[in-house]
């Protein structure tokens, strides 16, 4: 069973993300987070083109927000993005971590202290090792991972860097993700 979905990665992920939106069903019983590295601004233009693509409700995370199912949230620049006990968001302004804030790996981390083995984790394209070191503390506690092929990553990097240090890690292909979120959604296992 799945309770949150968390997804990662940096250049050349919103492509992927474009293609898997569109095919989600409209009530999947969990939300989506998405971490990508971004440049700090205040700007809608993610959320927009992104909530162009889907039913379900797109927003970017907000301080002390409570979580809740079939909602695609979307970390904001300029902060870590943590998970509380209460299933709420904290922000943190803390020094980046990879070069990056938000940090993939703290937001992995901080999941999967709270959703344990009822979360789900995918790496896409991105440019640096971000993801994998949170993977591997997300997959300890029980979580599923996933990674984008990286043959097919505009940015094979952050993909094949979980894949090199994830035990049990599933690959997966662009255009069979919103097939086995749907499956999440579902209760059906995934193999």
């Amino acid at each position: 069973m799945c309770k949150a979905l968390l997804i990662g990665g940096s250049a050349g992920s919103l492509n992927v993300l474009l293609k898997i939106l569109p095919g989600l069903n409209k009530e999947l019983g969990f939300p989506i987070i998405i971490v990508l590295h971004r440049k700090p601004g205040k700007d809608s233009i993610l959320t927009d083109i992104l909530s162009s693509k889907t039913l379900l409700h797109v927003k970017e995370v907000e301080e002390k927000e409570v979580i809740k199912n079939d909602t695609v949230y979307i970390a904001p620049p300029n902060y870590h993005l943590l998970f509380e006990e209460n299933y709420t968001f904290a922000l943190d302004a803390s020094e980046k971590i990879n070069f990056s804030r938000p940090s993939i790996d703290v937001s992995f981390e901080s999941a999967a202290e709270v959703y344990n083995d009822k979360l789900t984790c995918l790496i896409l394209s991105g440019a640096n090792a971000d993801g994998a070191r949170g993977m591997v503390y997300a997959a300890e506690h029980g979580a599923q991972t996933w990674a984008q092929d990286p043959a097919t990553a505009v940015v094979s990097v952050m993909p094949q860097s979980a894949i090199e240090i994830v035990k049990n890690i599933k690959i997966v292909q662009p255009e069979e993700i919103s097939l086995l979120i749907n499956a999440l959604a579902s209760n059906l296992e995934s193999s």
